[in-house]
């Protein structure tokens, strides 16, 4: 094999690699974007009734769907602008490698042990509360736009923020590592037409921001007095907390922290055969 061909094949492998990275980001933040879905699905569907149209001879459908084509590139950019910028900015703030703090798992359980204190407070009083801990994708934007706080994470901190009549409370709060970050941030609302018409505004943000980065989304209803996780593009609502605190130590977990737990239990397993 000559250094030609390898180079020829490394070239081409590199090629694919990175049209497959390409359409693995795009689908990813697709994934979690409403309107992306459906404008996907709409491009999809057009598409379906072309092949139709030349396989059944439907001349006129067929010469519409030329004009479509044509021009249905140039109309989605114009008319869907913000959820493409939106896109493209969500994949431009995501690192590959994380930015957040990785937090050891002692730091890990007393965060998380401060934030439930703050959430059975603010569940037993029903007082709403919105709180964001963010991970991979920067929530800098939102940072840049409220009230910077930079103190250690604290039950009686989270619970003093919301409590009624602070000028913070309406807002969210944004946790980085184990610090808050700020106070009184304001999220885009979640657009997606299945959410139920009785959650307000703190579920649609915490949706809404879920949606938009890979962010955790803690909410109480003030009315209710319930607690939900939005995760994912999905929220999660009426949780125990039990299962919140399950649900709150599993998606802090380190990503490698998975394999060093698998490799422990099989050196384990090894030394009891032995």
């Amino acid at each position: 094999m000559t250094l030609t061909t390898i180079w020829s094949l490394f070239t081409k492998v590199l090629d694919i690699c990175i049209v497959w990275a390409l359409f693995y980001f795009i689908l990813k933040n697709i994934r979690n974007n409403v309107k992306m879905i459906l404008i996907v699905k709409g491009v999809l569907l057009v598409i379906l009734i072309k092949i139709l149209s030349e396989v059944l001879n439907l001349y006129t459908v067929g010469l519409l769907l030329e004009y479509v084509v044509e021009w249905g590139p140039l109309a989605i950019i114009v008319i869907f602008q913000p959820e493409i910028r939106n896109m493209l900015e969500s994949i431009g703030r995501t690192q590959l490698l994380g930015r957040h703090k990785v937090l050891t798992g002692d730091e890990r359980e007393k965060m998380v042990s401060e934030i439930m204190k703050s959430v059975e407070y603010l569940k037993r009083n029903r007082i709403g509360a919105l709180m964001v801990i963010e991970r991979d994708v920067s929530l800098q934007e939102y940072i840049g736009r409220a009230t910077k706080i930079y103190g250690d994470i604290s039950s009686e901190l989270l619970s003093n923020i919301f409590f009624p009549n602070s000028p913070l409370h309406d807002g969210g709060v944004i946790l980085q590592g184990d610090r808050i970050s700020c106070a009184g941030a304001v999220f885009r609302t979640s657009m997606n037409p299945s959410i139920s018409k009785r959650l307000g505004t703190r579920h649609r943000a915490a949706l809404g921001i879920a949606e938009e980065s890979d962010a955790l989304a803690l909410v109480v209803s003030e009315e209710t007095g319930r607690i939900s996780i939005a995760c994912d593009g999905e929220l999660h609502y009426n949780m125990t907390l039990d299962d919140f605190r399950m649900m709150l130590m599993d998606e802090l977990k380190p990503k490698t922290e998975v394999f060093y737990d698998s490799d422990t239990e099989v050196e384990e397993s090894e030394e009891v055969d032995e």
